[in-house]
């Protein structure tokens, strides 16, 4: 055998740039893992996050690692990807480049976009010191941190004024997250800590469910809405549908409740969690620049049927960051909603559509499938809505929770997670404990979790 000097001629193989390693970036990943193309994956952390129990690592339930698999290890079998850490700070669709914050320029042929979501304050950034929100690991160490240190500062606190403003915790937004952090929050207080303190009863602490429209979970039927809301209100915690937060200081929040502005009345809370509002990435105002492609008011990217821009189809936007519609034969097209499975169907889709493209074949339209949603509100407690070849099947109670407990087993990224969450899950189910409570750094900031 001879060895060939290379042959400089041959076109090298096509660059797909994925930008962001959630649902939807994974999987676009993933499905081109035997495709003849280079992929280049960039992210601004070294991990992928299950972000549908996030809210378990801000409760103490779950360590970081049973959530969270660094993205090198997740995409190690795969020879035609390479990962980098780094944030994309502009893209340059005219000269195909990505650049990162290091000040390297990426190329690329084909560019994914899959920056995710942030937290929407509705115009009042001034609130997030006050009232974090829940979408990284930080965020979960930092709420973390407030909860178990409120009931510290409480057991010192001599002034019951003062005691009763650590022991009220109030969640905004009755969303899955919100509902999910509320009635773990009242686990917590109710079972978790029992016996533990000597001058406070944690089981007398206050978790407030603060929600502006009619009902929690307002995605799912009414009629599983009601059970959510029952199901909580058993917990112990304070459900407040039709009332809207109009300011938020470090003691506490003002809230405005539907019968008009001299209904106003004040909440005194030194924990505050924010799950009330979802925007898209920054990068999505940057892309909407570079572009010309106006972006939709929550910040989201418009996409065209396949999932690519107007105008530039080397580039498709997917998961949180765009505003897609979802295109079935025989239905009119509807809004895809803002949910892992979305995102995870929109990757495989994206990457389907840049094959057929490398073919010269016609692209598809996205049609996103719908398998239904659940929320957790709580031991034995949850409301499953799911969409099945037999028709809808709607449950609640205990059934809905095992089911819940075991999709999201399921659904988690590596057998090692598997196996660390059921173990964790089953010992707290028994034990009523949760042993992820070390907190570190107790002045300032959270700090990494083992």
């Amino acid at each position: 055998m001879h060895n060939h000097p290379m042959d400089t001629t041959t076109p090298a193989r096509p660059r797909v740039l994925i930008i962001g390693c959630g649902f939807g970036g994974l999987e676009a990943a993933k499905a081109l893992r035997r495709a003849p193309v280079d992929v280049t994956v960039v992210d601004r952390t070294n991990h992928h996050l299950f972000q549908p129990l996030l809210y378990q690592v801000a409760t103490a339930g779950l360590s970081a690692p049973a959530i969270a698999a660094p993205v090198r290890h997740v995409l190690r079998d795969q020879a035609n990807v390479t990962t980098l850490l780094g944030e994309v700070t502009a893209i340059d669709p005219a000269l195909r480049i990505v650049r990162l914050g290091s000040g390297e320029a990426l190329p690329y042929d084909h560019l994914v976009v899959a920056a995710g979501a942030t937290h929407s304050y509705f115009g009042r950034d001034d609130w997030a010191r006050f009232a974090p929100g829940l979408k990284t690991l930080d965020d979960a160490f930092e709420i973390r941190r407030r909860i178990l240190l409120a009931y510290e500062a409480a057991e010192k606190e001599s002034d019951p004024r003062r005691r009763a403003e650590w022991l009220t915790f109030v969640v905004i937004g009755g969303g899955p997250t919100g509902v999910e952090m509320a009635g773990t929050m009242a686990e917590i207080a109710r079972h978790t800590l029992r016996g533990e303190f000597r001058r406070i009863d944690p089981a007398s602490a206050r978790v407030l469910l603060i929600e502006g429209g009619s009902r929690v979970l307002q995605t799912m039927p009414e009629d599983l809405s009601q059970r959510a809301q029952e199901q909580l209100q058993r917990l112990g915690v304070e459900v407040r549908t039709g009332s809207r937060v109009v300011g938020i200081d470090d003691t506490g929040l003002q809230v405005q409740p539907g019968a008009g502005p001299d209904a106003a009345y004040r909440i005194s809370s030194r924990c505050i969690v924010w799950a009330a509002g979802v925007a898209a990435s920054p990068l999505g105002r940057q892309l909407a620049e570079a572009t010309g492609i106006a972006t939709d008011r929550a910040g989201r990217m418009p996409v065209e049927p396949d999932l690519s821009l107007r105008g530039h189809p080397d580039i498709s936007v997917v998961g949180d960051l765009a505003a897609a519609m979802s295109h079935h034969p025989r239905r009119p097209a509807r809004p895809v909603p803002g949910v892992s499975p979305a995102a995870k169907q929109m990757g495989r889709a994206a990457a389907a559509n840049i094959l057929r493209r490398l073919r010269g074949e016609p692209t598809r339209p996205f049609r996103y499938r719908d398998y239904g949603s659940l929320a957790t509100i709580g031991r034995n407690s949850a409301v499953v809505d799911l969409w099945t070849h037999f028709g809808r099947v709607k449950f609640s109670g205990y059934p809905a929770w095992l089911f819940w407990l075991f999709a999201h087993v399921y659904f988690l990224i590596g057998f090692r997670n598997r196996i660390v969450v059921l173990f964790d899950w089953a010992t707290a189910y028994w034990s009523r404990q949760r042993y992820a409570r070390v907190v570190t750094n107790i002045g300032g900031t959270a700090a990494a979790d083992g």
